[in-house]
């Protein structure tokens, strides 16, 4: 039986406290979180101006040497470019950019010679749009004064922070919505298992829960992958053979987004199912901006729910 997903009528009351926990929390820390990442950020654009000698150097060797210093060098320019936009106006191959800002080294397949030469193009075009408001020294070519690095490095970092918002506060959400449920799960006798020692859903022992467990699928074809958990609670009095309950921690902070993203639930469902049975127990935790849309769509595909602002529901999924 359902606990949420089968009354419509109790959606619109907790659509409207949803939304009220999570602009609290967003009023209460969300600066407190973004100043903190500025902070770390703004200490890590100062080492890579260094690498760079402060912009005055973007050749082939130190873009070879600090591969991730390419996503920072982006930021520096006037206006900041996104990666797409670089690939297209250094007309180098987009496999490329990727590898260094993503896979965070130079493509391994690559030859060294055309390698340089790709890079070479990179730097020119980073020198060239290099915004001399912030980096004043460069038309000089002099070396820049402390407060001078400072000074750009803050802005480069309020740059990458920007492009960088919605990551930062909904990684904080989900540290503090797992922090949530094992503040409800530990004092009702459960106990954490770490997963760093291969942990699967199999093997999850009663009374026991775990964060970002990997659940094995497989696909159509027969390629396995995992598929990250956020929270895998096994019951106290499960029976030998029962799965634990997995839980997916939600959090928005617009109705938009959520929308786009609705599909995502509902195809891991169906690939759990399709792997561990149709018993699978699959729910989702949410806190925020989640519509009737949204909360129509995942009942649907036979997805349920806790709210956070009412997590003892959790009790009526047997844990």
């Amino acid at each position: 039986m359902a606990v949420n997903a089968d009354k419509p009528s109790r959606w619109k009351t907790d659509i409207a406290q949803s939304v009220d926990l999570y602009n609290e929390w967003f009023l209460r820390f969300a600066p407190q979180a973004f100043r903190e990442t500025r902070i770390e950020t703004t200490k890590a654009v100062e080492a890579a101006l260094g690498w760079t000698s402060n912009l005055l150097d973007v050749s082939p060797a130190v873009l070879k040497r600090n591969p991730t210093v390419l996503r920072m060098l982006r930021m520096t320019t006037a206006p900041p470019i996104a990666r797409d936009r670089l690939v297209g106006l250094a007309r180098v191959p987009s496999g490329l950019v990727h590898s260094l800002e993503v896979d965070r080294r130079i493509p391994p397949k690559m030859s060294a010679a055309v390698l340089d030469a790709e890079l070479e193009k990179v730097g020119e075009l980073i020198e060239r749009l290099a915004d001399r408001d912030i980096f004043p020294w460069l038309d000089d070519r002099r070396a820049p004064t402390e407060a001078e690095v400072y000074r750009a490095a803050t802005i480069v970092a309020d740059r990458l922070c920007g492009a960088m918002a919605d990551p930062i506060i909904r990684n904080d959400q989900e540290r503090r919505q797992l922090a949530t449920l094992r503040s409800w799960l530990e004092p009702r006798g459960y106990v954490f298992v770490s997963t760093g020692q291969g942990l699967t859903v199999r093997q999850m022992q009663p009374g026991t829960f775990a964060f970002r467990l990997n659940a094995p699928v497989t696909l159509e074809g027969g390629k396995g992958v995992n598929i990250p958990i956020d929270c895998a609670v096994m019951p106290l009095r499960a029976q030998p053979g029962e799965l634990p309950l997995l839980i997916e921690a939600k959090s928005a902070g617009d109705f938009t987004n959520t929308n786009k993203r609705r599909k995502e639930e509902a195809q891991k469902i169906a690939q759990l199912r399709a792997t561990y049975s149709s018993e699978v127990r699959f729910i989702l935790f949410l806190c925020g901006y989640f519509d009737s849309g949204y909360l129509g769509y995942e009942a649907a595909e036979g997805l349920d729910w806790v709210w956070e602002h009412r997590i003892d529901d959790l009790a009526q999924f047997g844990v």
